[in-house]
């Protein structure tokens, strides 16, 4: 079979190499997938430069989230089991892990639903308790993960914010759905927010950026307001004056989902269901800007990387000019 496999630390457009290699033989609790659709997740790109929690032997596959085929031909959502990744022709994955495919979704969308609508469904309804009526501002809400938050937030009945840099992300943020979208390379985002609550400040904060976002989300949370955090695009990892938090009387909430596969398993099915719930009645409908065929799957990884890419950017072995599988 093809597979992408990185041989070397370093920028994924210049590590990642597309080779044929022998499909990967599964261990024991493990089956072997077709992958149908391959989603590029920033972790990919972290991986590929050595800076993901996650440290898979080298060489390894990268691509971390697939909506596969089982042998018996059921269409499944998966996280691959590394270092055999999902940008390759067949992929290997837990048993335990597999979720059914939303049958709503085509097999880039139904990907896409996995781990950033997880990420967002723990992130504002377990972390942060989001109720309709508040106010949710998502930082990069044009990306993967923010758009994810955007659409999540909209339905649970939230006015949403949508923070992006420039206009096309503006765009998009407005075509998700935000109520009010900021562009901070244009607008003083404080100013704005301020502006958009009345002074108020924003009741829920989900912040995949860290950095400047961070500092700005401290200035702009209401009283009682929660502060999710989920990553860190822009590299810098913000350290918290936790006086700040006591004065203003606001709650600083981390977020790693990939504990609850291991901790609460019971909790990430239940968030499944309601996904695919929220799914067949056209709630959530993941955002895929780019569907690219496994030849480029190295260009996609990068363009993630590089912060220039808004959605769900999919990789499809079966494609051979980038068509929907």
């Amino acid at each position: 079979m093809q597979a992408w496999q990185v041989h070397e630390i370093g920028e994924p457009g210049e590590v990642m190499s597309l080779a044929d290699v022998e499909r990967p033989t599964p261990g024991e609790g493990q089956v072997l997938l077709k992958v149908r659709a391959a989603n590029v997740n920033f972790p990919d790109a972290l991986m590929c430069r050595g800076q993901y929690q996650v440290r898979p032997p080298l060489p390894f596959t990268p691509g971390v989230e697939i909506c596969g085929e089982t042998e018996d031909g059921r269409r499944v959502l998966a996280n691959p089991a590394l270092p055999y990744g999902g940008f390759a022709e067949y992929a290997v994955a837990d048993a335990a892990g597999l979720r059914s495919a939303p049958d709503a979704l085509d097999d880039a969308e139904a990907a896409a639903l996995h781990i950033g609508y997880q990420t967002g469904w723990f992130g504002l309804h377990r972390r942060a308790g989001l109720e309709a009526g508040e106010t949710l501002l998502v930082h990069a809400a044009a990306g993967g993960v923010g758009s994810a938050a955007v659409q999540l937030g909209k339905a649970a009945g939230a006015t949403v914010i949508g923070v992006v840099g420039g206009g096309a992300k503006a765009a998009v943020a407005r075509e998700l759905g935000c109520d009010v979208v900021i562009d901070r390379r244009e607008q003083d985002v404080i100013a704005a927010v301020k502006e958009a609550t009345g002074g108020r400040g924003a009741d829920v904060i989900y912040d995949p950026v860290g950095g400047e976002a961070y500092a700005q989300s401290t200035k702009v949370v209401a009283f009682e307001g929660r502060i999710v955090i989920v990553g860190f695009a822009s590299g810098a990892i913000p350290s918290p004056a936790l006086n700040h938090a006591l004065v203003k009387n606001y709650s600083v909430l981390g977020l790693h989902w990939g504990l609850y596969n291991t901790r609460n398993p019971k909790l990430v099915q239940h968030c499944h269901e309601q996904l695919l719930e929220l799914a067949a009645r056209g709630a959530v409908k993941p955002l895929v800007s780019e569907r690219v065929p496994l030849s480029g799957a190295a260009g996609a990884v990068q363009r993630v990387a590089d912060g220039v890419t808004t959605g769900r950017v999919a990789v499809l072995p079966a494609a051979e000019n980038g068509a929907a599988a």
